[in-house]
């Protein structure tokens, strides 16, 4: 039988640097509380593209653990988050996943709110009923970009910086004329942390991504994270001729390494994730000028990383289920003015990453059932291919230690 679960501080202390966790740090309903309250409920958390909101009434609703919250365009065309819980007895407003309403109505007794948050109407409340003390609760709500942001936090931390580094990198791609061409969502059964272990390194790729590998390289230097911000004289090269045709692409870290931002080559001659590797859509997302400037890639933690190319965008969101068990839904965005069939097949513009993701799956799945063995033990990460891992883990292990002081204590 297994024993009780480490604290988190002892769980701290037995993990060696340059290593993989602990195995409770997978599988523990502990941890996983944890991870939620210190990281998903207080950091600012990707969304979705602002394009999925087309017009005004637009909703979507979102699931992060305990929480529930709708994002929505209002009547003057912004875009605004509310906790989905009526100010009347708690029902929930919006039923549905995503839609278009006039007003959020509650359907359990007919209270009514504006698009702007504000209770309209309440039957038979009293002379003395306040209804401006009755408004929903907001969640902070924050578009860069064409890109949506929430956070659950009361206060939440810091936007301006990250906002303001990638603001230029990601105006170029246009994303305010996007629609969405495709979505699929998908369930890993394993923790959040294996499926972004798994996506900071491409040491697994051959392996496992034969279409992915026609246009993606493998190269380190590429899909890692480089800690002194050098790269190899082809990346630099590429980095020079793209930032000289107006497209920002040098790397950028976030100063605690929440994100990163880099315009990077793909394989010689790909323009795009296709199998052929030409380019998907012939009615172009933005104005980068040449077909083979590679991808924008851009992580946040602890919810999304993408990929901005020069025909198409793809985003990705990840959300966290329960300690082995992970939501990841992946959006591809093409011109509004694209038409399917004519600027581009949907099969072709979608296979590589439908494809990829998939293999993901099996690959993280396998990795949480291998972690889940008692005999399992944490090995040393890969310092020339998994330098992308270590950083995310550091990164992970700080926010944990950083925000709950006890844990810096215990971890000295």
């Amino acid at each position: 039988m297994p024993g009780p679960t480490p604290s988190l501080p002892e769980l701290l202390s037995q993990h060696r640097p340059g290593h993989g966790l602990p195995q409770a740090f997978y599988t523990s309903d502990e941890v996983f509380a944890q991870d939620m309250e210190t990281i998903f409920y207080r950091d600012w958390l990707f969304a979705l593209p602002a394009c999925a909101l087309e017009k005004p009434g637009s909703f979507q609703r979102l699931r992060i653990g305990a929480y529930d919250v709708v994002v929505l365009r209002d009547n003057q065309g912004g875009i605004r988050a509310f906790h989905n819980s009526c100010r009347h007895r708690g029902s929930v407003i919006c039923t549905a996943a995503s839609g278009k309403v006039a007003k959020l109505t509650c359907p359990y007794h007919q209270w009514t709110y504006g698009l702007d948050g504000k209770l309209v109407w309440a039957r038979d409340m009293g002379e003395d009923f306040d209804s401006t003390q009755h408004s929903l609760k907001t969640v902070h709500c924050r578009e860069v970009a064409g890109l949506v942001y929430i956070c659950l936090a009361k206060d939440a931390p810091n936007f301006d910086a990250f906002a303001g580094t990638v603001t230029p990198y990601l105006g170029v791609h246009d994303l305010g004329n996007a629609k969405i061409a495709f979505q699929s969502t998908i369930v890993e059964n394993g923790n959040w942390k294996l499926v972004w272990e798994n996506n900071r390194e491409c040491y697994h790729c051959a392996g496992n991504h034969p279409d992915l590998c026609r246009t993606y390289p493998e190269d380190p230097s590429i899909t890692g994270v480089s800690p002194d911000g050098t790269f190899p004289e082809k990346v630099e090269t590429h980095f020079n001729r793209l930032e000289a045709a107006g497209a920002p692409s040098r790397f950028r870290m976030g100063e605690d390494g929440q994100f990163r931002v880099a315009r990077m080559p793909l394989l010689d001659g790909a323009e795009s994730y296709t199998v052929s590797g030409k380019i998907a859509v012939q009615k172009r997302l933005g104005q980068v000028p040449f077909l083979d400037a590679g991808t924008l890639l851009m992580f946040h933690y602890p919810t999304t990383w993408n990929h901005f190319l020069t025909d198409h965008s793809i985003t990705f969101r990840v959300t966290p289920i329960g300690p082995m068990q992970t939501e990841v839904q992946t959006t591809w965005l093409v011109n509004k003015d694209a038409v399917e069939g004519v600027d581009y097949d949907l099969k072709n513009l979608t296979t590589v990453w439908e494809h990829t993701n998939d293999e993901d799956r099996r690959v993280v799945e396998h990795n949480q059932q291998g972690i889940c063995s008692p005999a399992y033990q944490p090995g040393p990460y890969s310092t020339k291919h998994e330098d992308g891992v270590i950083q995310f883990v550091n990164w992970y292990l700080q926010r944990l230690r950083s925000r709950q002081p006890q844990l810096a204590v215990a971890a000295e």
